[in-house]
């Protein structure tokens, strides 16, 4: 028993989580104006049951109306033959003429009973369907109104969506420019590594094969060797524009002390110049 009760509970919620749901995906499907259109469409079809309703007895009511008349014709003849007997002298016939004409009132009476309450049944849908056709009119005009103040509304409430960036396509839109900005900055800086492994030689190495460590000493010591050449090359010429300057002076200095020698000289000779004279 508990466990029937039990499930019945768990049916009973069930129930109400399906029929929330479907409420709720009615209530997000549901367009008013379309609401609005229907209820119209609605009330001018039970408009137009009234109408021909009015129509249909209006039609009744005629056709009563032409029974009487033909019953009238036909009991004021039975009078006029009843006239017609009793001026013959034929009493019996008057009589049967009469008599006739008493069944044929009895229909008239009849058929003015019906003839009156069709013609007030006629009346009283004729003014129903005035009032439903006044009805229908300002509904109508009340439709429209709505229906064009939820367009402008659904409108507005768009072009806000837009602006804040909340709507579903502006939301779309703005994921995809995160996701184009995430890529490109993923790009640059995959870029900018590969620009590192080239500048320090890895991509080389990789490019190229496994490393040779008997290779990549010998060329570490081939650079190194054009290094000190280079370095050796700089300091002879550095020496050697040196060197002469040194020389030049001292030769200077010879020259000074030759010439000095030479004036000393020259009043020795002269005296013997003059003795020789």
């Amino acid at each position: 028993m508990k466990g029937m009760v039990a499930l019945m509970g768990v049916m009973k919620r069930v129930s109400l989580i399906f029929k929330s749901k479907a409420n709720k995906a009615l209530d997000k499907m549901e367009d008013p104006r379309e609401t609005l259109d229907y209820s119209y469409q609605t009330q001018l079809e039970l408009l137009q049951k009234v109408r021909r309703g009015v129509a249909d007895v209006a039609t009744s009511r005629k056709r009563v109306e032409l029974q009487i008349n033909q019953l009238q014709q036909s009991s004021d003849k039975l009078e006029r033959q009843a006239k017609d007997a009793l001026s013959a002298g034929r009493e019996d016939l008057a009589r049967d003429a009469l008599t006739r004409k008493a069944g044929v009132q009895s229909q008239i009476s009849d058929l003015n009973t019906q003839y009156t309450s069709l013609q007030a049944e006629e009346e009283k849908l004729t003014g129903a369907s005035q009032r439903l056709q006044a009805k229908v009119d300002a509904f109508r005009t009340k439709k429209e109104t709505i229906k064009a103040t939820y367009t402008a509304a659904e409108a507005q409430t768009r072009i806000n969506e837009a602006f804040t960036g909340i709507s579903e396509e502006m939301g779309d839109v703005g994921l995809a420019i995160q996701r184009a900005e995430d890529k490109t900055e993923q790009m640059k800086a995959r870029a900018g590594a590969i620009d590192e492994l080239m500048a320090s030689g890895a991509l080389d190495d990789a490019i190229s094969g496994p490393r040779d460590d008997i290779q990549a000493e010998l060329d570490r010591m081939g650079a190194s060797h054009d290094v000190d050449a280079e370095l050796a090359r700089l300091k002879g010429e550095i020496g050697g524009g040196s060197a002469p300057r040194q020389i030049e002076g001292a030769a200077n200095a010879d020259g000074a002390a030759a010439s000095g020698q030479t004036t000393q000289a020259a009043p020795a000779d002269q005296p013997q110049a003059g003795d020789g004279a």
